[in-house]
């Protein structure tokens, strides 16, 4: 609406525009419309994720690091779902678990290969990473395509407007610059679409960097204290 009321400020209707654009203007417009659309639905769910997974993370971390006892935290691990850091946690877990199950009664319940726990947190970490990535596609390509189709509708109004002249043979600025202007329209719309998408998806990247180095540092840490009580 803001951009709409700005448009209006400056002598132009958008609504105008795109009752009398003609059918290959509308479809553009509709496309780059159901791309912004698109676009803050995946904004604020990932927002919303990202908001969520932050504060879990921070209360597992604390109880994490207060635990006596992994299997009391692992209980009460449904508390902590949002945080990627679980997911680590539950694998790391269950390896080290495995490995403490004595091969024969009376045998010492250590941790037989620290490098097959370091691979469970390894593959975890890919697993939380990608769950946390999930959609961001969306608007690397809402970002790159949206500004080629608003230039595709523009281009398109341009020429309609001078097939207009040639068929009136009129050439005077009142009759090619309404035309023209609508056919700018599209670009626009195209930009409006693209610049949030845009920084949106550069700002959850550096987001993403942030996580991923939470996640090795805490694979660090899972691996010292298994080391440290188990073998």
């Amino acid at each position: 609406m803001l951009q709409v009321a700005m448009l209006d400020g400056q002598g132009v209707n958008l609504w105008e525009v795109v009752l009398h654009s003609g059918l290959v203007a509308k479809v553009v417009l509709l496309v780059l419309g159901v791309f912004s659309v698109v676009s803050w639905l995946v904004i604020f769910q990932k927002a919303a994720l990202l908001s969520r997974s932050r504060g879990a993370t921070e209360r597992f971390r604390t109880m994490f690091r207060r635990a006596t006892d992994w299997r009391e935290l692992k209980a009460s691990s449904s508390e902590y779902g949002a945080s990627p850091l679980l997911g680590l946690f539950t694998a790391g877990y269950s390896e080290v678990t495995y490995q403490l199950r004595p091969a024969h009664p009376g045998a010492k319940a250590q941790i037989k290969s620290m490098e097959a726990v370091e691979r469970s947190l390894q593959r975890a970490s890919v697993v939380e990473m990608g769950r946390m990535e999930n959609y961001l596609g969306i608007l690397a390509t809402i970002a790159a395509v949206s500004p080629f189709i608003g230039l595709f509708g523009t281009v398109w109004g341009i020429i309609d407007a001078f097939r207009g002249i040639g068929a009136t043979g009129n050439a005077s600025l009142a009759t090619v610059a309404p035309g023209i202007s609508e056919a700018l329209v599209a670009t626009a719309i195209g930009l409006v679409a693209a610049i949030p998408a845009l920084m949106a998806y550069n700002f959850f990247q550096g987001q993403l960097k942030v996580w991923q180095t939470e996640l090795d540092d805490f694979a660090l840490e899972f691996i010292s204290l298994s080391e440290r009580n188990f073998t």
